[in-house]
């Protein structure tokens, strides 16, 4: 059975890019449409030329991509003036990309409220911004605002709005949920009434946004219905609580019956591939933690903490996997925790390059540890380079590259020059590197706002500043997540620290400390990352 054209049409860059927090530059935006490009998605918009200078200048330097057709987008023709006189229009069309993508009203409360103007008024602007768009040989798309709630209202309308833009040459008309609360249903079934009605389902797309978080199913029942063009966005940015997820909606219509054997969606299995990639290096462009329990690319999404899911994920990992996490450029994780049981910790360990043989009596041990350690507040689910170096550790195959010998951390809060309050923020780290004894002395303080940034970036910077014989390793380390959690409440609170750091390669590790003294608990941390970090390079021991 020959397949069917689903196309797939990205808007990161425009509907993306007003999630509250998102602020691309010119270079983050090319930076993305290139990803997209190599992904394989159909059409990337890029955002509204003239409505902000970062779109504006993005399209005068837009990238060239080599599959994807570059989108600008905007709005149908004001009332009162011609579609070859609006300059709004005039700029979407200037941008000169392959296609466009007009935005207007269906709903006729919006239509007679917003807009002020008459219902026959809109018709003849959707009509004559779209014929115009044609005439100057674009390929255009209508996103019909709003199109689910004015189905509601008046679906006569709703429908003849669709109808005024594919007769006047619109390529694509988009039923948009602009407040994202339709349920799956309702747009299955709207969606076969606007095709039974006339529209094609060769020409209809979906657009959803996730307010009842259903942004994914509602647009797979769109395409179950007829719709062959889908909307969304990487990582399911977009306003309020997002759009449409294209990361857990690619893998699905390529991976899961009826959309695998039914549609070509553009996408290969070997880009597939790199779509984790993809998704963690727009968190990576947003200075972003990525998020681990997203589907098909969360760092969690191929977890298996329990004991009994572990064992038998060792056997046959179909047992409590949908997909193989290969497939997606992901990677599956078993982590050691107060659940664990010794087929984790086997595993585990191999994952490490440690290799002890099931009837070792350490194993018992080290699942001991691991377990009181968890009771005392640890979390080596959360912290696998803290777990391996405990294993070394009780296993006696962990080298020694340095020792602290003390610290002491500083806080001063008083008056600068200026009589403004300020806090200063000194860490003393003295460590030993063999017969080698070295002290380092660091201030925590912004370079560009002289702010004090606390005393735990002052620990970071002094236990980094000079690490003897081993600073070469770790200059290239970064701290990238930094979160603290009370264990445990009233005056013998437990504090939790939980550190990510990355380097160069980006290769990103987590580590773990515990104590009833934050800095101390932080201090634990930042020492296991460097350790891991002297470890996996293959660091000579002192």
């Amino acid at each position: 059975m020959p397949t069917e054209r689903l196309y797939l049409y990205d808007t990161t860059l425009r509907d993306g890019q007003q999630t509250q927090g998102v602020d691309f530059s010119v270079k983050d935006k090319a930076r993305i449409a290139r990803a997209l490009d190599a992904l394989g998605v159909d059409y990337v918009e890029g955002g509204w030329p003239g409505a902000n200078p970062t779109d504006s200048g993005f399209f005068e330097a837009a990238p060239r991509l080599d599959r994807a057709t570059m989108t600008a987008f905007g709005m149908t023709k004001r009332t009162g003036r011609s579609a070859a006189n609006d300059d709004v229009l005039a700029a979407v069309l200037n941008a000169g990309t392959g296609a466009v993508c007009l935005v207007g009203k269906t709903h006729v409360f919006h239509v007679e409220t917003a807009l002020g103007i008459t219902l026959d008024e809109n018709l003849a602007n959707i009509r004559d911004s779209v014929a115009h768009a044609v005439a100057l040989g674009r390929e255009v798309l209508f996103d019909a605002e709003h199109f689910f709630d004015g189905y509601r209202a008046n679906p006569g309308y709703a429908v003849a709005c669709l109808k005024a833009a594919l007769e006047a040459g619109a390529r694509w008309v988009v039923l948009c949920d602009t407040n994202g609360g339709t349920l799956p249903a309702e747009v299955g079934a709207v969606t076969a009434a606007v095709i039974a009605a006339g529209v094609p389902g060769a020409s209809l797309g979906i657009h959803t946004h996730d307010d009842t978080g259903n942004a994914v199913a509602c647009s797979l029942a769109a395409i179950d219905a007829g719709a062959r063009q889908v909307q969304g966005t990487l990582n399911g940015l977009g306003e309020r609580c997002g759009n449409a997820n294209l990361t857990t909606l690619i893998p699905t219509l390529l991976l899961k019956e009826p959309y695998a054997s039914r549609f070509d969606i553009g996408v290969t299995r070997c880009k597939l591939a790199g779509l984790t990639r993809a998704s963690r290096a727009l968190d990576e462009i947003l200075n972003r933690v990525p998020d681990a329990s997203a589907p098909y690319v969360g760092a969690s999404a191929f977890v298996h903490k329990a004991g009994l899911h572990a064992s038998a994920v060792l056997k046959d990992p179909a047992t409590y996997e949908h997909v193989e996490p290969k497939l997606v450029g992901n990677a599956r994780f078993i982590p050691m925790s107060n659940q664990a049981g010794l087929s984790n910790l086997r595993s585990r360990l191999g994952k490490a390059g440690i290799h002890v043989a099931g009837g070792d009596a350490r194993l018992a041990e080290i699942l001991t540890e691991v377990k009181a350690r968890e009771d005392r507040g640890y979390a080596y689910d959360s912290a696998s380079a803290s777990f391996e170096l405990l294993a070394r550790d009780m296993l006696g195959t962990l080298p020694r590259f340095f020792e602290v010998e003390r610290y002491r951390v500083t806080v001063e809060r008083r008056l600068n020059a200026r009589g403004e309050t300020i806090t200063v923020s000194e860490a003393v780290v003295v460590a030993r590197f063999g017969g080698e004894r070295v002290m380092s002395v660091s201030e925590s303080q912004d370079p560009t706002t002289h702010a004090d940034q606390g005393p735990v970036n002052a620990l970071s910077r002094a236990l980094a500043k000079d690490l003897g014989p081993y600073q070469s390793y770790i200059d290239d380390m970064k701290l990238v997540d930094f979160k603290v959690r009370i264990t445990s409440g009233g005056t013998e609170a437990v504090t939790r620290v939980l550190i990510d750091s990355e380097d160069g390669q980006g290769q990103r590790w987590s580590t773990v400390g515990v104590s009833a003294n934050i800095v101390d608990a932080s201090f634990q941390a930042l020492q296991d990352a460097i350790l891991w970090k002297l470890l996996r390079d293959g660091a000579p021991p002192a």
